[in-house]
């Protein structure tokens, strides 16, 4: 499959869920009760599951990490100095500035293998393991803060990132979980995406965008051309080998998070606006991610 049909079965999952959702007896409370398991149970359990599958090593691929940290980094930092921009809706933004540095894990790891066998699947599991407690403590935060909620007691209760940070220290420990106990909780995570994005789907309201058309712009524009611009020029300065170059530059070219619409529900955030730009970032990558590879490679 070639990289932008990669992407067509998650726009088309989005698809699915609108129709369902409207054209059938499964209606809008039908998709309240999903956006709650896919928050509480499946995401976490794809978080945590994909965290532990590979074992970290650092040290070893420290500037390809370092680059796409900094990649992070640069998107979180420019999200949320839209916020600043006069006349920007705070709740939108604060709903919205996640999907400008936060990635969708599944495609990631897809992507990984195909671009790199094996060492892909690892590299970009590294990749993961320290950018997805970065963007979910940046994606909470101005949740948080718009909706009056505590920020630490928001951290410490928020499912998604208790997750990753388990993940996190089990790996780093050593640990590893029973055999059954890591099929169980693998099935349970593939669950989350194609759920996720159906909800996604369900909560789309194509009007949403027109309430801050130059904010979803911007957010979309951080995500889908500044961060590979960035990627690319600094894997080509330091020079990283080939194939970690592309992981790194797909990384950063890849749609946002479905979860970032059901983290925005499940906050009080302005869920449909978001469904928005899940979708668009969708469309977006599926022409953005194969172009930003062959400018890598025309500079490389």
């Amino acid at each position: 499959m070639s990289d932008t049909l990669l992407l067509l079965p998650d726009f088309l999952l989005i698809l699915g869920g609108f129709g369902l959702c409207r054209y059938t007896p499964l209606a809008r409370s039908v998709w309240d009760g999903a956006e709650r398991l896919v928050y509480y149970v499946l995401f976490p359990a794809l978080l945590f599951t994909a965290i532990l599958r590979y074992p970290l090593s650092p040290g070893t691929m420290l500037p390809m990490a370092g680059s796409a940290v900094t990649v992070v980094l640069i998107g979180i930092a420019a999200a949320l100095a839209l916020g600043r921009w006069p006349g920007v809706d705070a709740r939108l933004h604060a709903s919205g500035a996640q999907t400008a540095f936060r990635f969708n894990s599944y495609v990631a790891l897809a992507l990984a293998e195909r671009l790199g066998g094996t060492p892909g699947v690892a590299w970009m599991a590294l990749i993961m393991s320290l950018a997805i407690p970065l963007c979910n403590v940046a994606a909470v935060w101005p949740l948080a803060r718009q909706g009056g909620h505590g920020y630490a007691r928001e951290l410490l209760r928020n499912p998604l990132i208790l997750a990753t940070g388990a993940g996190l220290l089990f790996n780093l420990l050593g640990l590893r979980l029973p055999e059954l106990a890591t099929l169980t909780l693998g099935r349970i995570g593939s669950a989350a995406l194609p759920i996720g994005l159906m909800a996604v789907g369900a909560g789309l309201q194509f009007g949403a965008l027109r309430e801050g058309p130059r904010l979803a712009a911007a957010l979309l524009a951080i995500r889908h051309a500044l961060l590979p611009a960035v990627a690319i020029a600094l894997v080509v300065a330091l020079q990283l080998p080939p194939a970690q170059q592309a992981i790194v530059v797909a990384f950063a070219a890849m749609p946002t998070a479905s979860s970032a619409y059901v983290l925005a529900v499940r906050m009080g955030g302005h869920g449909g606006y978001v469904a928005g730009l899940v979708t668009v970032s969708t469309l977006i990558a599926m022409a953005g991610l194969p172009l930003a590879l062959w400018v890598l490679r025309q500079l490389a």
